[in-house]
């Protein structure tokens, strides 16, 4: 990944999040919502209808409902029959392990709630834009509120949502719900929300495993709705043995109908795991004939079941009637779509059935995998494909396809998806195996503001003696030419002929050419030959036009700015800026790590023509993004910095020159051969010293500081906020305190409020 096509916001592993769309595939297409998971799946024939916990609903106020309950109880049950009498719109989202993404979540959310009240571009934008997660979670409260109407959020399956930052997002919905609207959660563990505060208000309704037990005659009702027919004193003891338990009373109704010679006698059940395998091994697999329960033993390792899959995965045919057949058997097997394409078995059917294959069957799994792989990558179903090579360690089938995907999960902006993909890389101990990978990798946590990890990442793909070629054609020594030119780890030459050879090399396909013609130029710039440099970058500007990646071309377009300030020819210099400015206008890649020179030069430009509150905007936009410039990305960090400093010089303000070159000189004593970055960097920390001081505020703030702030107009503690930092309590109070006194404020609440009027956090 190029770091001059590419940008992210800061993040670290779980952390990742505010990774822009990829500039240099503008065609791919945003975050997806599969149709499924916008609605609850349709009620199996014979459910009961719950009165009980429906009217106890009914009867409560509390805006927050939480229904948690191991597998089983009929949670999506009870949802989706209150929804289907609700008196407000219903948004749904079931969850699954994607939502793990914060981008993923928010697109998941806004769609449900779109699809309830249209809700302008600006929510799907903001999402876009990758803003902090906070922000995002305010953005879907303002949401909610405008609606005309009071809406009711249900959001099913929360067990799947284990990220701490998704969990966030969450949690400021649940805390910030408008008033009249409600939120309703499932999840088979209890959500970690802000409870006691919620319950102490009295603003949460907690439905769990009593209320979800069925009683007797509910017991009764979904007997008869099965065909069978017991006396009382059965069906008694039947609820006794299951505790109400719905799943247990369902599948005895199950193995009763498929011929158990005494039902009501052989039926045991206590409620643990163990005995459920037992009971459904016994009673409902035991009863299927060899071929069928093989069929679903195999067919177990995928998550959703069509004909087509189930073929290839079984190397079988006929797999489609069989599954029809297995909906119509009531077998457990559930239908995902209208036109009984897809389905899915159980999930505590699933669970056994894929124990049953590792026990009787485990040389098989690899196999299955392998064929599942092969079928979804045909197929144009890439990651399904990934997840399946994982699982049948088909490494080389997993580097090709993460090869591919890459680029277009985070253009998407599936950030945490990528950072996944490159641990299970890690894990594997892959990296020195697929150089060109690992490349890829180490630009990656570059952009993302984590040098040490790319230094790490770059050492591991240099070490390497493995040569492979990319699926567009491209080498691997071509591909570590062109990571070695983005580090710029070992001077200015060195950069310049990475990038020549990087260019010469890449395939004639590769996106990433205009990125070495760009780095060439600026290799030139920073050795003091404006001229060589100028012709570069206005090649490189016009190919990054052609290919659509517009954040690089307003990038370059920035540096041509600076070239035309630096011969004092402000004309030009404004007409880039402006040129720059125009690309990202919209605020879509305001967290882009390649949008920080241009908010620094717009600065500059403002400041030229006397519009002095544009320019404190733009430094705060840019002062925003400073903790992704590091040493890691050297060049156009450094120059980045100069800018600013420049442009706080020109508005008299020392402390915010003095903080930027502090972290300008920080990278040059790790890069120091930088060409005249370090001179003009001495220079202006001269100048800074001999202009007038005045009183620190924002824009004093370091780069760590500058991390942290946005944590604070959260709902986490210290502790909780140095969790997600990677440092400890006491480093985060430091720095938080560090930050009053520069803001001059004396609780947090008040340095929030002045961050957010300064534009250094978001809402």
């Amino acid at each position: 990944m190029s770091s001059v096509d590419h940008s992210a916001g800061a993040a670290r592993r779980h952390l990742s999040k505010n990774v822009g769309s990829n500039p240099v595939h503008p065609e791919l297409p945003a975050t997806s919502v599969r149709e499924s998971k916008l609605r609850p799946i349709g009620a199996r024939v014979g459910i009961v209808r719950r009165r009980a916990v429906l009217d106890r609903i009914e009867r409560s106020e509390a805006p927050v409902v939480t229904v948690v309950a191991p597998a089983g109880y009929g949670k999506t049950t009870v949802l989706r029959q209150w929804t289907e009498h609700s008196s407000s719109p219903v948004a749904w989202l079931s969850t699954d392990d994607a939502d793990n993404d914060p981008v993923v979540l928010c697109t998941g959310l806004a769609t449900a709630l779109d699809r309830q009240s249209p809700l302008g571009s600006g929510l799907f934008a903001a999402v876009a834009s990758r803003r902090a997660p906070a922000a995002l979670a305010a953005l879907l409260v303002q949401a909610m509120a405008s609606m005309v109407l009071p809406i009711t959020l249900v959001v099913d399956q929360l067990e799947c949502v284990t990220n701490a930052e998704c969990l966030d997002i969450l949690r400021h919905v649940a805390v910030g719900l408008p008033a009249g609207s409600r939120m309703f959660l499932s999840s088979r563990v209890q959500p970690r929300l802000s409870t006691p505060r919620l319950r102490v208000q009295g603003e949460l309704l907690e439905i769990g495993t009593r209320e979800l037990a069925l009683s007797a005659d509910e017991a009764t009702a979904l007997l008869v709705a099965a065909g069978v027919d017991l006396g009382e004193n059965d069906v008694t003891t039947l609820v006794e043995r299951t505790e109400g338990w719905p799943a247990g009373l369902y599948l005895a109704s199950v193995a009763m109908t498929v011929g158990s010679p005494d039902p009501a006698t052989e039926f045991e059940l206590r409620g643990d795991n163990r005995l459920v395998g037992d009971y459904l091994r016994d009673e409902v697999l035991d009863r299927l004939s060899s071929h069928d329960a093989s069929f679903l033993r195999r067919a177990s390792i995928l998550e959703s079941m069509s004909g087509g899959v189930c073929d290839a995965t079984l190397d079988v045919t006929g797999s489609a009637a069989l599954l029809e057949s297995f909906e119509d058997r009531n077998l457990l097997v559930v239908p995902l779509d209208e036109r009984r394409e897809w389905y899915r078995v159980h999930r505590l059917l699933g669970e056994l059935l894929r124990s049953e294959l590792h026990r009787h069957e485990p040389e098989l799994e690899a196999q299955l995998h392998a064929r599942a792989a092969a079928w979804y990558q045909a197929n144009g179903r890439p990651e399904h494909a990934l997840r399946h090579a994982q699982a049948a360690t088909d490494h080389d089938r997993v580097a090709r396809l993460m090869g591919d995907l890459m680029q277009p999960v985070w253009a998407s902006g599936q950030a945490e998806t990528v950072q996944r993909w490159l641990e299970w890389l890690d894990d594997e101990d892959l990296l020195d195996r697929y150089p060109a990978l690992t490349a890829h990798g180490a630009l990656w946590y570059a952009l993302l503001g984590y040098p040490a990890d790319a230094e790490t990442w770059s050492n591991a793909a240099e070490r390497s003696d493995v040569s492979m070629e990319a699926a567009d054609g491209s080498s691997t020594e071509s591909t570590l030419a062109y990571m070695r030119a983005c580090l710029c780890r070992d001077g200015v030459a060195a950069m310049r002929a990475d990038s020549i050879v990087a260019h010469q090399t890449l395939a004639p396909t590769s996106p990433y050419r205009t990125s070495m013609v760009f780095t060439e130029g600026l290799s030139y710039l920073i050795d003091g030959d404006p001229e060589h440099a100028e012709t570069l970058l206005i090649r490189s500007a016009d190919g990054a036009l052609a290919i659509g990646a517009d954040p690089l071309a307003a990038m370059i377009f920035a540096v041509l700015g600076q070239l035309a300030a630096a011969r004092d020819d402000w004309t030009g210099a404004a007409e880039h800026g402006d040129r720059a400015s125009s690309l990202i206008g919209d605020g879509t890649f305001d967290e882009y790590w390649s949008s920080a020179p241009v908010f620094a030069f717009g600065a500059r430009v403002a400041i030229r023509s006397g519009r002095l509150d544009v320019a404190r905007t733009q430094l705060a936009r840019a002062a925003h993004l400073r903790p992704l410039l590091t040493y890691a990305l050297p060049v156009m960090s450094v120059s980045t910095l100069l800018d600013m400093a420049r442009a706080y010089l020109a508005l008299t303000d020392r402390a915010g020159a003095v903080a930027v070159l502090n972290q300008a000189h920080s990278i040059i004593r790790q890069r120091p051969d930088l060409g005249e970055l370090g001179p003009q960097a001495d220079e202006l920390s001269a100048r800074a010293e001999s202009s007038a001081t005045i009183i620190a505020g924002g824009t004093s703030l370091t780069a760590a500081e500058l991390r942290l702030a946005p944590f604070l107009a959260t709902h986490l503690t210290l502790q909780e906020i140095g969790v997600r930092l990677y440092i400890s309590r006491s480093t985060v109070k430091t720095q938080a305190v560090a930050i009053y006194r520069k803001l001059g404020a004396g609780t947090r609440s008040e340095a929030v409020d002045q961050l957010r009027e300064l534009g250094l956090i978001g809402l």
